[in-house]
């Protein structure tokens, strides 16, 4: 089943009001976004750079762990009202723009 970004942002905000009860404000929520990133951070590390796992980091899934940033990221973008697909978009467009020819011309790719 695909989802998009704006079906996302429904499911999410449909689970949050009936499961969830509401939304944490959203200096808490950003707080809960620099957690979920570090979790994703200690397992990439563990995982493609040099650090061992420890014995509690190998119940750890990759995917869950972005799974968990891209949920608290979209409550983050419901309560602001970004729509987040919309924002891809323009975001694509202005790295097009931007970088056009910038990696391509970048010695240090090559």
């Amino acid at each position: 089943m695909e989802l998009s970004l704006k079906q996302a942002q429904s499911e999410v905000d449909q689970w949050i009001k009936t499961v969830g009860v509401r939304y944490f404000n959203e200096l808490t929520n950003l707080g809960i976004l620099m957690e979920e990133v570090g979790e994703l951070s200690r397992i990439m590390v563990r995982t493609y750079g040099e650090q061992s796992f420890k014995e509690s980091d190998k119940k750890s899934v990759l995917a869950d762990e972005m799974a968990d940033v891209l949920w608290v990221l979209i409550c983050l973008a419901n309560q602001t009202g970004v729509d987040l697909e919309d924002a891809l978009r323009k975001n694509f467009e202005k790295k097009n723009k931007r970088d056009f020819n910038r990696h391509r011309d970048n010695d240090k790719l090559s």
